[in-house]
């Protein structure tokens, strides 16, 4: 990937401030600090976030590197992962992230993380173990094709062994060996 100018930083911006407002939404509804219409609200940002991210595939196909840079195309991965009631567009922006990754636009972990959501929001079983189920007392690893193969295909695209993974998600949502009371939450690993 080359760290030039994005083309469209306007686009980046929106993206990522997007993205961000989302994170942080998201992060106080993991420690279950949010009230029912926060939660309404958060819904609401995500059913905005894919509308806004819809528009830009529609112009551009997926906003590459070289289209909002790094940090974009970063936001706009997170805003299409987080599209969860829109199984169809998570589909379609899977398929265009493919593409631009093939092109060397975009980053081939961010395709695997979007490809396992996918699969599993539609009923079926992920590929390389990136989507997570966090529960009060637990973290475990949603339905996974393969297990004994996955490491093999987490490699190909860029992920670390799944026993680090799963510490490493461990240790940031359940440091004393708890979840802290937090409902259960579908997760993916960081990227």
């Amino acid at each position: 990937m080359t760290t030039i100018e994005p083309q469209r930083p306007d686009l980046a911006r929106e993206l990522i401030a997007r993205a961000q407002a989302s994170a942080a939404h998201r992060a106080k509804r993991v420690r279950d600090q949010l009230d029912a219409v926060q939660l309404g609200q958060g819904r609401h940002a995500d059913h905005a976030n894919t509308k806004v991210l819809r528009r830009i595939l529609a112009e551009h196909d997926w906003p590459g590197h070289r289209l909002v840079g790094v940090s974009g195309v970063r936001a706009a991965w997170r805003i299409a992962l987080h599209s969860d009631d829109d199984s169809g567009f998570q589909r379609a922006a899977t398929r265009l992230l493919e593409r631009a990754v093939q092109f060397n636009d975009a980053f081939v972990h961010h395709w695997a993380h979007l490809h396992d959501r996918t699969l599993i929001n539609t009923g079926q079983v992920q590929e390389y173990g990136t989507q997570l189920l966090l529960r009060a007392d637990r973290i475990e690893l949603c339905p996974l094709r393969a297990p004994e193969s996955v490491d093999k295909r987490r490699t190909m695209v860029g992920l670390p062994p799944i026993a680090v993974a799963l510490e490493t998600v461990r240790r940031r949502y359940m440091p004393n060996g708890s979840a802290h009371e937090v409902p259960n939450v579908v997760l993916a690993q960081a990227a």
